[in-house]
């Protein structure tokens, strides 16, 4: 064994000695956070350009209500009243007649002018909008823009038109609408957690008022974390074996021990680099937590099995990896082997949404019991306050060690094979018979 370790020692300095290891582990956090620190830092971040609207009211009862809600918009929200600083864009509504012998012709008319950019949009108020039948074209509202699915106008003129129609039939059916207003007002429901009762002293504490940051933050920062780590221990095997292999270092690396202890050197390698970054982007928010006695947000319990499930998916990603770069025989080889060696450790990233919503479903059940998914999908649903089921995660743990027993032997067997075949790039069902046959 003292091959392997003087490999993985290799493996591991080689690794953490380079520049880009070092900035990965400054950026690799910053580019994964990145979406969500850019939405809070543009959020302010508005095109404040006044926006004129042209209204068409074929009701001729909805046009001057938009007219009084966007200046009273305009005179609040518009300006900071501190500074004086524009914030906002003002919404200018324009009053057009409407052309009853030419609808058409007014329609192109107006977008026209929206090309020319004259106007920002126009609206088109049906004439039976306050009474509408069933399925009518004239009981529309319409909104025409060059990009009316993502227009904050569109959304807020919903309001303001709607509320001006709830008032108009309250007043038809004879009920004053400032009456009304206290028995349409809504209450909000509070999210807290649980009561508990001390065991000792027998005292029932209050239920805390639940936090999303608390509630989602470990679970999603857990996840994120592993994936990083996967990507900096286990997915550059893949490179380094093909650069060693087309460079000739292999044949030289095998004279002195052989295949699978080469590739087993490997592994402990790239696991030794994921426990190094793990120690750093731990470390650091534990240490900040407890300074600002935060602890609540430290998993502490979840712990253990984030290194249990980052260990054994490990050595199964690092095995495939390392088994498809000694099949390559030149760069090209490798880049088209990435993606699909990647998607394992992609997909759990896509069903990150389903199963924060449906932590106990069937299918987030079912998909975080299939090894290649579950050191990612079953911490989640850990980390989550619904929790999991004891046996589950058991369950889980023994399919992932199961089938990262069966990719390292597999893998060592394609490796044993590939690492010294030059000439052309063996097809799936050749790595298939290698890891069968040997």
């Amino acid at each position: 064994m003292h091959k392997v370790f003087r490999l993985a020692l290799r493996e591991y300095v080689a690794a953490v000695r380079t520049k880009a290891f070092l900035l990965g582990l400054v950026l690799a956090p910053q580019l994964m956070s990145g979406g969500f620190l850019g939405m809070m830092l543009t959020k302010d971040q508005v095109d404040t350009t006044d926006k004129r609207v042209a209204v068409v009211d074929r009701s001729g009862a909805l046009a001057q209500s938009l007219v009084d809600a966007a200046q009273a918009r305009n005179d609040k929200e518009v300006h900071d009243k501190a500074t004086g600083k524009k914030l906002k864009p003002a919404y200018l509504i324009e009053v057009v007649p409407p052309n009853e012998t030419n609808v058409e012709s007014q329609r192109l008319a107006l977008s026209d002018r929206v090309r020319r950019k004259e106007l920002h949009s126009f609206l088109e108020i049906g004439a039976n909008v306050l009474h509408p039948p069933k399925d009518s074209p004239r009981s529309r509202v319409e909104y025409y823009a060059k990009s009316p699915a993502l227009d904050d106008m569109r959304r807020w003129i919903e309001g303001p038109l709607n509320d001006q129609l709830r008032q108009q039939r309250l007043r038809e059916a004879g009920i004053d609408p400032a009456a009304i207003g206290p028995l349409l007002e809504r209450v909000s429901v509070d999210g807290l957690g649980l009561t508990a009762q001390d065991a000792k002293t027998g005292e029932i504490s209050k239920a805390r008022r639940g936090n999303v940051a608390e509630a989602l933050g470990p679970a999603i920062v857990l996840q994120l974390l592993l994936f990083i780590l996967f990507m900096m221990g286990a997915a550059p095997l893949l490179q380094s074996v093909m650069e060693e292999k087309t460079q000739r270092i292999a044949e030289l690396l095998l004279g002195s021990a052989t295949p699978f202890e080469l590739m087993l050197g490997k592994l402990l390698g790239g696991v030794a680099v994921s426990l190094t970054g793990a120690a750093v982007y731990l470390l650091a928010p534990v240490l900040v937590l407890t300074s600002l006695a935060l602890t609540r947000f430290i998993p502490y319990h979840i712990l253990p099995w984030f290194f249990a499930y980052m260990l054994a998916a490990m050595f199964m990603y690092g095995a495939i990896f390392a088994a498809l770069g000694s099949a390559c025989v030149e760069p090209k080889d490798a880049q088209a082997l990435q993606l699909p060696a990647m998607m394992p450790m992609m997909i759990p990233m896509f069903l990150l949404g389903p199963v924060l919503k449906e932590p106990n479903s069937a299918m987030a059940i079912w998909l975080s019991l299939v090894p290649p998914f579950t050191p990612m999908l079953m911490l989640l649903r850990q980390s989550l306050p619904e929790g999991v089921p004891a046996w589950q995660p058991w369950v889980g743990l023994a399919g992932v060690l199961a089938c990262t027993v069966l990719s390292v032997w597999a893998s060592g067997r394609v490796f044993r094979v590939g690492i010294l075949m030059q000439g052309k790039v063996p097809k799936l069902t050749e790595l298939a018979r290698w890891a069968i046959r040997g």
